[in-house]
């Protein structure tokens, strides 16, 4: 698979694809990170690539013809590359605040992807005769706005990332962690057994796996209760995990929170 980005500041996304889980998958040869200067097709000698808005306002916004042209040298860069994809699976994504948020669901659904183009935009936004040319979706990650679009095109890439096969060690890797089972994540303990006065459930020392499998189900469920109730009302819980959580929140010994 290949993730292609585009943008006025390709550093800021570099500096995190060329590091740890990133840098090791390039250099298994399991992914292809690439990264485009937008400023590179810039249609004037002064590598212009904004104009202001159309009807007025504050700010300037990103051109269509740069980004147009560089969407589609990265398409031609990936078909020379890999000529033995004869209808390559692509899709352009525009890091946006008004789009749609990013979950597992939809990460997993790229991670099946030939080749992701990533698109961030900067300084008011990018004019919307590209995006509709494009076929963009647009994605967001979160009820905010922020300076640009490189820092949420990283995390893109590191959320599908981790999905592709042999990034990881084994799929287990991932699909047992927070979000990807519809749960947060359960509460999780290491050395020492007693840190400070405060303890190690006791059911983690058991060596029972089926009991501490029911307590970590239990433990993501009360998890998911307390910070995202709305991912709970979509979960269909069973009738013993139900019983299993209220025991939870009932034996201290069992939830050292209370």
């Amino acid at each position: 698979m290949r993730f292609s980005t585009l943008s006025l500041f390709p550093e800021i996304i570099k500096a995190s694809t060329d590091e740890s889980m990133g840098l090791k998958a390039q250099m298994k040869g399991l992914v292809e990170i690439v990264h485009a200067q937008i400023r590179d097709q810039a249609i004037n000698d002064y590598g212009k690539v904004d104009d202001a808005v159309y009807g007025g306002g504050t700010g300037m916004l990103m051109m269509a013809e740069p980004i147009y042209q560089t969407v589609e040298k990265l398409q031609a860069d990936f078909r020379t590359a890999h000529p033995e994809l004869d209808c390559p699976q692509e899709r352009l994504v525009y890091m946006s605040p008004r789009g749609q948020v990013l979950n597992q669901a939809m990460a997993y659904e790229m991670a099946q992807l030939d080749h992701l183009i990533i698109l961030a935009g900067h300084y008011e936004g990018v004019d919307q005769r590209v995006l509709d040319k494009l076929e963009a979706q647009e994605v967001s990650l979160g009820d905010y706005v922020l300076t640009g679009g490189e820092l949420p095109a990283a995390v893109l890439i590191d959320v599908v990332l981790r999905m592709i096969d042999q990034v990881l060690p084994d799929k287990e890797a991932w699909q047992a962690e927070s979000h990807a089972s519809g749960l947060l994540a359960e509460d999780q303990y290491t050395r020492p057994e007693v840190w400070r006065g405060h303890r190690v459930p006791s059911v983690l020392l058991s060596g029972h796996d089926a009991k501490i499998e029911r307590y970590r189900k239990a433990s993501a469920l009360y998890n998911t209760l307390k910070a995202r109730p709305d991912l709970l009302a979509a979960y269909e819980v069973k009738d013993e995990e139900w019983r299993d959580l209220l025991d939870f929140i009932a034996d201290s010994s069992y939830n050292p929170k209370g």
